[in-house]
């Protein structure tokens, strides 16, 4: 009878810093798997501290106490599979970025990982130590190869597991998402495939740390690259996944195959994911947003309602005498269609008095954009106190485009602690409220049904400080702004790039100019989530300073 190896794979959500929370989910995965009679069960890279850690890694009782906890693990699970986790691992003087085999009641293995990702969000050069490439380690029937996340993005660390006796492969991954990222894993992964022609399993953790989500998506390849198993994105999910030796070697056995998302739902479910993550990781179960009745605010409640249920989101109106009777008549039309609890606070009384203050210094100076942020900014004060008063995190909603021009007001509109459509431009928010407006999953929270209403998709948007006031009054159309900035920002095209594709340089350089000018503002910003792979924060790195322009 031929050998026979099933591998349990836990696409689980650890926190980070929740060492011991995160030591029993890998206990009950571990039990799961003993139930299906595994002979192991994987866990993502890093799983027993979270992902990413940081500069928290480099505390020594941080170190001790999750080493403490694997420790714990291995005695535990010594009456059954083997169990592999994530971790940091502090050897000789230098840290590593480790991948602990347990078996037997103790640690039997150790992969350290080889290359250490440096870009975009990734800072482990900073942090760990490159390890030497080992071999494979022996489970059961079955020596298995383990290249920790990057390790697998390089043909290297593959090849020497193959060469040393390796039968299959398994990637532990703590990958973010970005869009169209689980297409860019699997031909990587295929590479690996048809170089070393072993199996490969890719584990890949799931949920939201910060401004970044990670996405499972997990899968398995045979040799040639063919999927075996597909596991889903965005949710935790257990897999058994049964190999059987035959004559060519070690084959997956065909199990199941999730469907994947297309792009639109990727973005949105990723928006959810990290709110409803970061509010229950930090400690918050509801949240408030200022409802302009524009289209931003929409999208963020309705995001909210969908992460956390919409009894647990509050939508203000703050009107002032420039608020149209129709931004009124929507915003409170959406907050119904949502089930979301609706406040009505007028500031002008309040707007009144600040002016009033103001007056005596303000004598002689006409009007400007200083009374236009007055507005802003009491409104960042009323809510703020309500956040204060009942224990909601206030959330933001400024949209890509915006953050990128700085059309926004600081402390003001920017207050709040979380921005889920942060990296997502303009052009692509109203897309995406049509999409949740004819879509609904399981995993939402809030209700089927065209919850946006229409009107605030199609009519034009203003932030309504003065009379008559339109974005397109200070800025370029949408689709022109947006096309320029992912230039700019997403793809570091230069002026002269723009120009001959048919931009105006007039219009191209103001907008360079109000991005570099709008750095300060992000510096100070609340966090969002990452829909791409340059998303304000980690991924574009800029000085607040910085008097350089791209002129010929």
């Amino acid at each position: 009878m031929a050998n026979r190896f099933r591998l349990t794979l836990a696409q689980l959500n650890p926190t980070v810093g929740a060492i011991a929370a995160n030591a029993g989910a890998a206990r009950e995965a571990w039990a799961a798997g003993k139930a299906a009679g595994a002979d192991m069960v994987a866990l993502p890279e890093m799983f027993i501290t979270g992902y990413q850690v940081q500069d928290l890694v480099q505390r020594p009782r941080f170190i001790e106490d999750a080493n403490n906890a694997i420790e714990a693990l291995a005695h535990d699970v010594a009456d059954g599979p083997a169990l592999g986790i994530g971790g940091p691992w502090f050897q000789a003087g230098r840290l590593y970025n480790a991948y602990f085999i347990l078996q037997g009641g103790k640690i039997a293995t150790r992969v350290l990982k080889h290359h250490l990702p440096n870009v975009s969000v990734f800072d482990e050069k900073r942090l760990y130590s490159s390890a030497e490439v080992s071999g494979p380690y022996v489970v059961g029937p079955l020596r298995i190869g383990s290249p920790i996340c990057e390790d697998a993005w390089f043909h290297d660390v593959a090849e020497t597991h193959a060469e040393t006796g390796a039968e299959i492969l398994l990637v532990p991954n703590g990958s973010p998402y970005f869009r169209e990222k689980l297409a860019e894993r699997q031909n990587i992964m295929v590479s690996r495939v048809v170089e070393t022609g072993l199996p490969l399993v890719y584990l890949n953790m799931v949920g939201g740390q910060d401004d970044q989500v990670f996405d499972g998506a997990s899968f398995v390849l045979n040799p040639g690259g063919k999927l075996a198993v597909q596991m889903p994105a965005f949710e935790t999910a257990i897999t058994h996944v049964d190999f059987v030796e035959t004559p060519e070697g070690w084959r997956a056995e065909r199990g199941p195959l999730a469907k994947q998302p297309d792009t639109w739902e990727a973005d949105y479910h990723a928006m959810v994911l990290s709110l409803r993550d970061y509010l229950g990781k930090s400690g918050f179960k509801r949240v408030l947003l200022g409802m302009s009745g524009g289209i931003d605010s929409a999208i963020v409640a309705t995001i909210a309602a969908d992460a956390i249920g919409p009894q647990n989101v509050r939508c203000v109106m703050l009107p002032s005498e420039y608020t149209s009777a129709e931004s009124l008549e929507d915003a409170k039309d959406c907050a119904t269609r949502l089930g979301c609890h609706y406040d009505f606070v007028p500031i002008t009384q309040g707007r009144d008095a600040i002016t009033d203050t103001l007056a005596p210094l303000f004598e002689g100076r006409p009007a400007d954009l200083t009374e236009e942020n007055i507005q802003s900014r009491l409104r960042g004060v009323l809510l703020m106190a309500l956040s204060n008063k009942f224990g909601e995190m206030l959330l933001t909603t400024g949209n890509k485009s915006e953050v990128a021009v700085g059309y926004s007001t600081i402390y003001g509109d920017m207050a709040g602690g979380y921005n889920p459509i942060k990296d997502m431009y303009k052009t692509r928010v109203f897309e995406t409220c049509r999409w949740r407006n004819a879509n609904h999953r399981d995993w939402m929270m809030g209700k089927a049904g065209e919850v946006i209403p229409p009107r605030i998709i199609d009519k034009p948007p203003s932030a309504e400080l003065r009379p008559d006031q339109r974005d397109d009054d200070s800025l370029p159309p949408y689709p022109v702004l947006d096309a320029i900035l992912e230039g700019l920002v997403d793809n570091d095209v230069s002026i002269d790039e723009l120009v001959a594709a048919g931009f105006d340089r007039a219009v191209v350089e103001k907008v360079e100019g109000l991005v570099y000018l709008s750095e300060y503002k992000r510096f100070q910003s609340a966090p969002g989530t990452r829909l791409t792979r340059r998303a304000f924060w980690l991924d574009r790195r800029y000085p607040i300073v910085n008097r350089w322009r791209d002129r010929s």
